[in-house]
């Protein structure tokens, strides 16, 4: 019977099935994609992880201060309850530090606290972007660990759940001749000294002095005082 044989090339890719890779070759290059894969979607989830986490760190909080920028209507209305005052300023929850920003721009040592530290970089990039970065400073830091004694002008962008507490904060650690500037929300048990501004661009400012008494206490006359 005659012999038919296989062209040269079907043999040669049929030895090559039958013929195992060496067991490095094939792993090897397995693995590096595996490593790849790996790394990649490692080095993504950190990334989100840095970049949620400021966000969503304060609404785990017990008192959640949400980011909400101040209009154009509240800024002006903030300036006109500083006018005539002088002395250092401090916004507390300072967002992308836009009070503090003008505040500055009107010649005062202003200051912001703000514990989301990405809206902190960006206040102090548009203070220096504006000018005024010897003028302000920008910190990352929660406001209850805060102390706001020094500071004669204070601003708050607050929510209903914290105001309570922040009153008497504020009463406990600010001298006589403070002012506080309340925006969107009134303080529950102060009367306010000053309103501006209708729906939520509402200002309300607080002098201190009146809400302590100060003025009544500094005309008592003390007996070793009396002629």
């Amino acid at each position: 019977a005659n012999t038919v044989c296989p062209p040269p090339g079907a043999m040669s890719r049929a030895a090559a099935k039958e013929i195992p890779l060496p067991e490095g070759e094939g792993g090897s290059r397995r693995s590096g994609w595996g490593l790849l894969v790996t790394a990649g979607v490692g080095g993504t989830l950190v990334a989100l992880y840095a970049v949620a986490t400021p966000f969503v760190t304060p609404a785990l909080r017990k008192v959640c201060l949400p980011f909400v920028p101040a209009t154009a209507a509240q800024i002006q209305n903030v300036l006109k309850m500083l006018e005539n005052r002088s002395g250092s300023l401090v916004d507390i929850g300072s967002g992308d530090g836009r009070i503090v920003i003008a505040a500055a721009k009107k010649g005062f040592q202003a200051v912001g606290y703000e514990l989301n530290p990405w809206l902190v970089w960006y206040s102090r990039y548009r203070a220096w972007r504006d000018g005024v970065h010897q003028n302000t400073k920008f910190y990352i830091s929660d406001l209850w660990k805060v102390s706001f004694s020094h500071y004669t002008n204070v601003v708050v962008f607050g929510v209903p759940q914290m105001m309570p507490q922040l009153e008497k904060k504020l009463e406990e650690e600010l001298e006589c001749n403070a002012r506080i500037i309340a925006c969107r929300f009134p303080f529950p048990c102060w009367i306010p000294d000053h309103t501006t501004g209708e729906g939520i661009d509402t200002v309300w400012a607080y002098d201190l002095k009146h809400s302590r008494g100060c003025e009544a206490k500094s005309l008592q006359v003390t007996p070793g005082a009396e002629s």
